[in-house]
């Protein structure tokens, strides 16, 4: 079998995963980790820019090599979690998606951590002073 840059050639083809790709199942993995609020646009997308599901691939940076990955994950983390635990989860869980779907071996899995998303605990609080209200 020989070995070509991103991929694998054997009798019946090529096959070459895309850093893109790759992003998708670290943003999937990430996304999945309780204390991730959302992604963020990282370094391009400016300040803490929450995303949705259709856009996994952003606050995901890839460099794919021939048989390894390396990632950066740009995420916002919900208010009262404690960040290293979730920070480790998410290093953990993406290390096994991208290597258990891809077959790369995932060497650096780093974490940029661009806001904290305290939408939930004002909404707790303006519940809990509009029923102390009436």
């Amino acid at each position: 079998m020989e070995e070509l840059e991103q991929g694998v050639v054997n009798e019946l083809g090529s096959i070459k995963i895309t850093e893109e790709v790759v992003a998708i199942i670290a943003g999937i993995a990430a996304t999945e980790v309780p204390g991730v609020a959302g992604m963020s646009g990282g370094i391009a997308g400016g300040i803490a820019e929450m995303l949705g599901r259709k856009n996994l691939s952003k606050g995901v940076k890839v460099e794919v090599g021939e048989k390894e990955a390396a990632i950066d994950l740009y995420i916002v983390v919900e208010y009262g979690c404690r960040i290293p635990d979730v920070a480790w989860e998410i290093q953990e869980k993406v290390k096994k998606s991208v290597e258990t779907m891809t077959g790369l071996n995932v060497v650096e899995v780093n974490i940029h951590v661009q806001g904290v998303n305290i939408e939930k605990e004002y909404k707790k609080e303006s519940v809990e002073e509009s029923t102390k209200l009436k």
